[in-house]
């Protein structure tokens, strides 16, 4: 498919989900993103539940506008065979334990050797050196070491809770794919390859400081514990369900005051500024709580919505989907996969002018571009067949169940 991204190629070792989402948005924008796999099994998320037509639905979902090659890069002839394939592409993106792509001949030096200006991406999970470097890591280890547990408990000394999302993961892909265009465009200005390096620890620090390191910022000055946050969420309980509400500037205060008939709130001391109403926020919002309590949603969106009120009524994922907002976005699109049938994603959230409507290609089964790929990269079908033979590349693999 087209896009602003159209005519770059990436060779994307990574599997799971920080490295494959992060090439999927590359993918989505245009760029021509060749998967390369192990030929047995491939990548893991191929083999986890929510399954149909022999693909998991996490494989789908991370994987789209990908073409998937499968190589051995156990075997010698696996490796020359990728960087056969880098030879000729603009980016190379692996997320291997530290060390990991030096050994089995991938490195940076390696790759940077049969390309010169290539943009090379180590994507880690607690980092590239130190005492944590080459342990094995998953979104929750991130969550806890990153303080983002104790950010989601509230306080220092409550219960640790995670996020119900991967958000490290995520996160980290949303990151990378910014890095990997930003490389691009220094490389174009400097004519320079680049090398880039992230890990899902530092991302969720750099992420969490702007909002949730305040007490730290100031050196010097630093808390013993952190002040606990209110126990109370933005979510409110109504007569027949719930409704977050937001009122976070002194208009919206006002106007949530008028709406809800409790204008003596304006002449309360306790919430007289911004900075009043944030030290006095558990009675605040306990006073808020008790007034929305005996109507229903419908009302109180409705009366809300006329005095200016932030507000949003709760909805499962299953609402999410049929929300007026959400199809007036078009952000949901239906395809058709030929081995799972008709899917449901979120297109790009970024949409650019002047390329053809989003339009993805489906997330292939193991191996399916092999031999076109390795074509384009000059091997004969005679090579192509020994390589084969030798299980250092496999053709198409019918998905399992």
């Amino acid at each position: 498919m087209d896009g602003p991204l159209s005519g770059f190629r990436i060779v994307d070792l990574t599997s799971m989900i920080s490295g494959p989402m992060s090439t999927m948005i590359l993918a989505d924008q245009g760029a021509e993103v060749i998967k390369v796999e192990h030929p047995e099994g491939g990548d893991h998320t191929r083999l986890v539940s929510v399954r149909k037509g022999g693909f998991s639905s996490s494989f789908l979902n991370n994987n789209r506008n990908k073409r998937s090659v499968a190589l051995n890069l156990k075997e010698k002839a696996g490796v020359e065979a990728c960087l056969k394939l880098a030879a000729r592409s603009d980016v190379f993106i692996q997320n291997f334990r530290p060390g990991v792509a030096e050994r089995i001949g991938l490195g940076e030096a390696a790759v940077r050797a049969v390309c010169p200006d290539i943009i090379y991406v180590s994507i880690a999970g607690f980092g590239f050196e130190g005492p944590w470097a080459n342990k094995p890591v998953f979104d929750p280890l991130i969550q806890a070491l990153s303080g983002l547990t104790t950010v989601q408990g509230g306080a220092d000394d409550r219960q640790p809770k995670l996020v119900r999302t991967i958000l490290p993961d995520k996160l980290t892909a949303v990151q990378a794919s910014q890095a990997v265009t930003a490389a691009l465009l220094a490389r174009a200005r400097t004519g320079q390859g680049q090398t880039v390096s992230l890990s899902m620890l530092d991302t969720i620090i750099s992420f969490l400081w702007g909002s949730d390191m305040s007490a730290h910022t100031f050196v010097g000055d630093e808390p013993e514990q952190d002040a606990p946050q209110s126990w109370i969420d933005l979510i409110y309980t109504t007569s027949d369900g719930h409704i977050s509400v937001a009122a976070m500037t002194n208009k919206s205060w006002e106007n949530l005051a008028r709406a809800l008939d409790r204008e003596q709130w304006l002449d309360d001391p306790r919430f007289a500024t911004a900075t009043l109403r944030d030290i006095n926020k558990n009675m605040r919002l306990e006073l808020t709580q008790e007034a929305l309590k005996d109507q229903t949603t419908d009302f109180w969106m409705e009366r809300l919505t006329e005095f200016d009120v932030p507000c949003a009524r709760i909805l499962t994922r299953t609402e999410m989907i049929s929300h007026p907002q959400v199809e007036a976005n078009g952000i949901v699109i239906e395809t058709d996969h030929p081995q799972s049938g008709r899917l449901r994603q979120a297109r790009p959230p970024a949409r650019f002018v002047g390329y053809s409507d989003f339009d993805p290609s489906p997330a292939q089964k193991l191996g399916q571009e092999t031999r076109a790929v390795l074509a384009e990269a000059g091997y004969s079908a005679d090579e192509i067949a020994e390589l084969i033979a030798s299980g250092a590349a496999r053709d198409v693999q019918e998905p399992k169940e």
